[in-house]
This record gives C-alpha cells, sequence and structure tokens, in this order.
C-alpha cells in the first residue's frame, strides 16, 4: 500500500497538459495518505560553482552560507526520504526532460547521501522506493531511438537506488492522440496500488 507519494510535475502548461493530468490520474489511482507536491514548472536552479563548493565541503565544515546554498538540495531529498513512491511527470521537450527536471536530477544525485562509490561501482543509497513517470510527448515514440528521456530517466533513479521504475505513456499524441490515450489508460489500469 502507497502511504506517502511524493508527486513532481514539471510541465511548463498548467491548463492542458497532459502529462499533469496524467501524474494526477496516478494518484489518485494510488490513493495515499500522504502526497507531497512539487511543481518545477516556476524554475529550479542549475547547480553552480558556489553549489558545487558547498556540496564538496564536509558537512562538519560547512558555512552557513554553504548551508544556505544546499538547502533547496537537501529539501528536495528530504522529500524523497519521506516518500515510499515518486510519481514523476515528464514530457518530452526536444527529445529529452525538461530542463528543470534535470536541475532536479543534479540537486538530489548527491554522493555519499543518495549514491556512494565503492569498489562495485556507484550504489544507490535512497532503496526500497519506486518511481512511477508520466511520460507525454507529441511525437516521440517512447522507447524509440530518438527517446532519450525514458532511458534516463530509468538509469538516474536506479543510480541513487530507485529501481523499481514504471512508465505510463501517453506518446506521439500529435500523431494518433486516441491510440496514446488508451495506451495510457491501459497501463494505468495495469497500476498497483
Amino acid at each position: 500500500m502507497t502511504k506517502t507519494v511524493l508527486q513532481i510535475d514539471t510541465s511548463a502548461r498548467h491548463d492542458g497538459s497532459e502529462s499533469r493530468a496524467l501524474t494526477q490520474r496516478i494518484v489518485d489511482r494510488l490513493a495515499p495518505e500522504t502526497i507531497i507536491q512539487r511543481d518545477l514548472s516556476t524554475g529550479m536552479p542549475a547547480i553552480d560553482g558556489p553549489w558545487l563548493a558547498a556540496n564538496w565541503t564536509p558537512e562538519d565544515q560547512r558555512s552557513d552560507e554553504h548551508r544556505r546554498t544546499l538547502a533547496l538540495s537537501d529539501a528536495l531529498i528530504e522529500e524523497i526520504n519521506a516518500a515510499d513512491t515518486l510519481v514523476i511527470g515528464a514530457p518530452i521537450y526536444n527529445f529529452g526532460i525538461p530542463a528543470t527536471l534535470k536541475s532536479w536530477v543534479d540537486h538530489v544525485a548527491r554522493a555519499g547521501i543518495t549514491f556512494k562509490y565503492s569498489e562495485a561501482g556507484p550504489q544507490g543509497l535512497m532503496t526500497g522506493k519506486r518511481a512511477i513517470v508520466a511520460i507525454t510527448s507529441g511525437g516521440t515514440q517512447i522507447g524509440s531511438d530518438i527517446d532519450f528521456a525514458s532511458g534516463y530517466l530509468r538509469h538516474v533513479l536506479g543510480f541513487i537506488g530507485i529501481t523499481d521504475v514504471q512508465f505510463v505513456a501517453a506518446d506521439q499524441l500529435a500523431i494518433d492522440a486516441d491510440a496514446s490515450h488508451a495506451k495510457a489508460d491501459a497501463a494505468l489500469e495495469a497500476l498497483a496500488a
């Protein structure tokens, strides 16, 4: 049973957004006790030199400025920690994910916190969670050679330890919206709450 969902919406559109409608339908199907909402459409700062300096400074040596610089990143990671399921809306923009979602990834992929390096390679630390990605596109077919979104999201979520990743796709909406919606409906019905 899903107790806490972190719902992440990324579409720049609000009215008429296919990915937002799909994330909401997924959350409704899961019927969690608690929903944490994060809307990235208002912007997500890119990591920069001061962020990197703060991140690589040992925690016990960080200044107040370092802590302020990492405050958003810490909050985003805490949202993941609090959830047992992530529901991520990911419209495909120009064959990939929205820039704000990439910035979110950059803020939450932190060595020693969400993953660590070992002799066997990187090891994700955010285990025991699942992610359901509502992925939408106008023309890009999910899983095709020009889909640089779904494979990336599966990989990066696995990198931080979330290996149970499912996709509910409404792809190629501009080509055949009815077939796309029917495919998404079928995937949604197959989801286990």
